[in-house]
């Protein structure tokens, strides 16, 4: 099993960053990973779009399906593999700071089979340092200079 938990807080407002964040189509812009996101269902984004994705992870070129599972604008998102190398669930949460910023979590959660389960500890701590440079180029994106 692999569960990796990070957050940060950017320091705009709820209602921008999750603007931002919950678009497929600014993936490929602060996540390092993703290569190209498409729809596959129609926008805008709501429980039961599915979006294709193309990632490069350790090396590998990798192609997945996600599908909405649960979205409530500025508050939540939580997508799962519909298809894809293995089952993952990633939910995104935002919650204001107390200072006019927000607290962005993200959460990756999933059951890799095959040889990826027999290296889950070592993709957990390469999950866990990427997701933390993803939210860093989030901030650095949304953030005024």
């Amino acid at each position: 099993m692999v569960d990796v938990l990070t957050s940060a807080v950017v320091h705009r407002s709820r209602s921008e960053v999750a603007a931002y964040a919950a678009d497929p189509d600014n993936a490929p812009e602060w996540y390092a990973n993703i290569r190209s996101a498409s729809w596959r269902t129609p926008p805008p984004l709501a429980v039961g779009s599915e979006v294709d994705f193309a990632a490069r992870f350790l090396g590998r070129d990798l192609a997945y399906t996600y599908r909405v599972e649960d979205f409530v604008p500025g508050e939540r998102l939580v997508m799962a593999t519909a298809q894809g190398p293995f089952p993952m669930r990633t939910t995104y949460t935002w919650a204001d700071d107390g200072e006019g910023g927000t607290v962005m979590t993200l959460r990756n959660e999933g059951a890799p089979r095959g040889f990826a389960a027999m290296v889950a500890p070592f993709m957990e701590a390469m999950m866990r340092r990427a997701t933390t440079k993803d939210l860093a180029r989030l901030k650095e994106i949304l953030e005024p200079s």
